[in-house]
């Protein structure tokens, strides 16, 4: 029988023989686990983003940009993610204008070069955003270039956010491989470093971070874990 619990994960004692959860209502011992921390959208931390955010701060293109058809919107960052949202959104806006705080761009040079030839988009560089523009929804954004200390307003009614992700991987950054970015490192059956310990979804080390793939994870993690605890059988 199926059971669950409501309740928070506070730490987890990880090895090839038992795995702990270790829980605000007691311990539990299990011989395999999926983890699906996911990852958080980093935020700017600027005046006007708490309280705009949903209100026309955004932090994924793909799921919000239809709403602004035919409207003008700013994307934050320079990396590959940026530029490919960024992208994205000419489908639907009137115009995009990436706001990049050094004088290039971080993404790959095909990104780069399909950007820069789009007559959609243009490059605000060497520029930060200092405060979001509005009350009950976003009408700009206020800008301070670096170089010269320059302050500026940008008038926009969307706002999209692209500086990283945070994943969360506070329960097993000392105990499982990590890449560079923090993301749990698995194989082709989501099993991670240790046996039987198994991640799915935006916690995971992986090209894409989309619902659809998460999904596919989670189901094959699924079956590597069933497939893992009949071995002990």
């Amino acid at each position: 029988d199926l059971k669950i619990e409501s309740t928070e994960v506070t730490s987890l004692e990880l090895s090839p023989e038992k795995k702990v959860v270790i829980t605000d209502k007691g311990r539990y011992e299990c011989k395999s686990l999926i983890l699906t921390t996911g990852a958080t959208p980093m935020k700017i931390g600027i005046e006007g983003e708490a309280l705009l955010t949903g209100k026309g701060i955004s932090y994924c293109a793909t799921c919000d940009g239809p709403f602004y058809r035919d409207q003008d919107v700013a994307v934050i960052g320079g990396g590959d993610t940026a530029i490919e949202e960024a992208l994205f959104l000419t489908k639907f806006v009137k115009s995009v204008h990436v706001i990049h705080r050094r004088d290039a761009l971080r993404a790959t040079k095909l990104l780069q070069e399909r950007a820069m030839a789009h007559e959609k988009i243009r490059f605000i560089w060497d520029s930060v955003p200092t405060r979001i523009l509005g009350e009950t929804g976003v009408e700009g954004v206020e800008l301070k270039n670096i170089k010269t200390g320059e302050i500026s307003q940008l008038p926009v009614e969307g706002v999209f956010v692209f500086i990283g992700y945070s994943p969360g991987n506070q329960l097993v950054k000392e105990t499982l491989d990590l890449d560079s970015y923090g993301y749990v490192i698995t194989n082709n059956d989501m099993e991670t470093s240790i046996p039987g310990v198994f991640a799915a979804g935006d916690v995971r080390s992986k090209l894409l971070r989309q619902i659809v793939t998460a999904v596919g994870e989670g189901a094959t993690a699924a079956f590597a874990a069933e497939k893992y605890i009949e071995g002990f059988k």
